[in-house]
C-alpha cells in the first residue's frame, strides 16, 4: 500500500491508544513476542484499538481531516475500557482483549460515520464483518509453529487492566512505522481533576 501512494499522499488511521503506564506495559509485551517468538511487526505502531483502518489522504489536506475528526469528538463523553485477558486470530495473531462495551462500539460507528459523510472515506475492511476491538501484540509475522507455542503460554495468562478513553488518535505512517500525529480530545466531559465542565465554546 505504501508503494502505491501518489505524490503528496500519506497513510493514516484512527485509533484508541491506551495512556501510560498501560501503554508502556503493552509495548513491553510486544517486545516479549519479538524476543521470544520472533514476531516484531506489531512494534511498527503503538498499542492501539483500531477504529478506522488505514487510508490514503493528501498531506496538503490534513487540516480538513483533523477538522472532521475534531467535530466528531465534540459531543463524545469519556468512558472506561477494561482488558480481560488474551485472545487470538489463529494461526497468526495474539492480542490483548478488551471487554465488549456499547460505548466502544458506538465510538467506532461514530468515527466511521464521520469519515464517510465528511470525507467520503469508507472503512472497507470492516464491511461484511463486525467490529472486533483488540490490541495486537503478535502480528502476522508470527510463524504457525511459534503461534502454537505462544498461545499455549498466553491462552490462560491473566491480564486485568482498565483505562479511560477521553480522546482518539490520528496516526500517520512515516515510511516505515506509525506515529501518533494528533490526539483529539472528547469535548463533552467533566474534568476529573478540576471538576469543571467544558466552556460553552466547546459544547
Amino acid at each position: 500500500m505504501v508503494k502505491n501512494l501518489l505524490r503528496d499522499e500519506k497513510l493514516y488511521f484512527v485509533a484508541v491508544v491506551p495512556p501510560e503506564p498501560l501503554g508502556a506495559e503493552l509495548h513491553q509485551l510486544k517486545e516479549y513476542f519479538r524476543d521470544k517468538y520472533n514476531s516484531s511487526k506489531s512494534l511498527n505502531s503503538p498499542p492501539h484499538i483500531t477504529l478506522h483502518m488505514p487510508f490514503k489522504w493528501r498531506e496538503s489536506k490534513e487540516k480538513k481531516l483533523l477538522s472532521a475528526l475534531e467535530e466528531c469528538c465534540l459531543p463524545l463523553t469519556p468512558f472506561e475500557v477494561a482488558l480481560k485477558g488474551f485472545a487470538a486470530f489463529p494461526p497468526r495473531v495474539i492480542y490483548a482483549e478488551p471487554v465488549e462495551s456499547p460505548q466502544l462500539h458506538d465510538l467506532q460507528k461514530t468515527v466511521a460515520r464521520a469519515m464517510r459523510l465528511s470525507l467520503n472515506l469508507f472503512n472497507a475492511d470492516y464491511q461484511g464483518r463486525g467490529f472486533h476491538p483488540h490490541i495486537t501484540l503478535a502480528f502476522r509475522d508470527l510463524k504457525k509453529p511459534r503461534f502454537h507455542e505462544a498461545w499455549q503460554e498466553f491462552e490462560n495468562k491473566p491480564l486485568k487492566a482498565s483505562f479511560l478513553v477521553d480522546n482518539i488518535c490520528l496516526l500517520k505512517h512515516n515510511g516505515s512505522t506509525w506515529d501518533i500525529f494528533q490526539e483529539l480530545p472528547f469535548g463533552n466531559f467533566i474534568s476529573a481533576e478540576k471538576g469543571e465542565r467544558p466552556s460553552e465554546e466547546t459544547e
